[in-house]
């Protein structure tokens, strides 16, 4: 917990002085809106009522799969239409103006669906074309994008020879081409090892200063260090929001550790929600939430313990 407090702390800094250097440069924050946002495909309702705003910075969007994640994404991406609402980027509907505003996203996909016989360069290329990033702008951009995800010598190899990690970067690059305003991710680490997952979370935080940026996932530590706000997607509703410290405290009281025999885990695990088990000489230590108030086994919940209270059921 005192090592994320010092990280956001210190991404807090970063974001103030990229802040302080737009406002001398003239640009305003982007302001995102969601009012009353709904989605519905015959009698299912996939997204419900929604309404949200998003200002600079990095959003979780927390939900198990089902939730409606992706909709709210392509909603936002403006791929798909609501049903109902509205969404709003400065006060103008999206749809006023959908070429201007399709030109201020960068979208980075849950498949890596590419060209396995063009080079990362290549890809750029063409990406910036789909863009309509002019070719200058572009062979300047490409370049610099490549090296911030470590792919400048990759970028010359075909994608074919890439792994997993490296189409991910690559396609975390694209997203950024052309200066986006906003960027949606929808499930990013999906399918990598701890090692990539660490290594592009934090090429995410790097990238996104000043910007707005939404992590759709189901992955907990995805989101967890790197946002400045969380939201929990329940059946295409927000059913909490908050900095992941706000939503831990909302917890606190009912989550517990004791340290039990083996018989006895088997009656707590009968009882209560379970969130994690360990071996500790001959005896267990288990950690569950209970709404009945213990102080001496009282712990500070985690972020895990707030995703399995929500969506255990699920």
């Amino acid at each position: 917990m005192i090592k994320r407090m010092f990280f956001m702390l210190y991404m807090e800094i970063l974001f103030l002085k990229t802040k302080r250097k737009n406002y001398l440069k003239g640009s305003k924050r982007m302001i995102l809106k969601c009012e009353n946002l709904k989605k519905s495909y015959g009698d299912f309702c996939a997204i419900r009522k929604i309404n949200y705003s998003f200002t600079p910075g990095v959003y979780g969007l927390l939900g198990p799969n089902g939730a409606g994640k992706s909709t709210w994404m392509k909603l936002l991406t403006a791929s798909l239409k609501p049903t109902k609402g509205q969404i709003l980027c400065d006060e103008m509907s999206i749809y006023d103006n959908i070429n201007e505003y399709v030109g201020k996203i960068g979208y980075v996909p849950q498949n890596q669906n590419m060209f396995p016989y063009f080079t990362g360069y290549k890809f750029m290329m063409y990406m910036a074309t789909l863009k309509g990033v002019k070719k200058e702008v572009a062979r300047k951009q490409i370049p610099e994008l490549l090296k911030c995800v470590n792919m400048e010598v990759m970028g010359k190899q075909k994608i074919k020879t890439y792994s997993g990690g490296m189409k991910q970067r690559l396609l975390i690059a694209q997203a950024f081409l052309g200066d986006p305003k906003v960027v949606f991710m929808d499930e990013p680490t999906a399918g990598l090892d701890p090692k990539e997952r660490i290594r592009i979370r934090n090429l995410i935080s790097e990238m996104a200063l000043g910007k707005i940026v939404l992590i759709a996932t189901h992955i907990v530590s995805d989101v967890e260090y790197i946002s400045k706000e969380i939201l929990l997607l329940k059946h295409g509703e927000i059913i909490g929001s908050g900095n992941p410290e706000s939503l831990e405290k909302e917890l606190y009281g009912i989550v517990y550790e004791k340290k039990v025999t083996v018989e006895q885990l088997k009656e707590i695990q009968d009882k209560y929600l379970v969130a994690g088990i360990r071996e500790e000489g001959n005896q267990v230590v288990v950690r569950y939430l209970d709404s009945k108030s213990d102080e001496e086994t009282t712990v500070w919940p985690t972020l895990d313990d707030v995703y399995l209270y929500h969506f255990y059921k699920e």
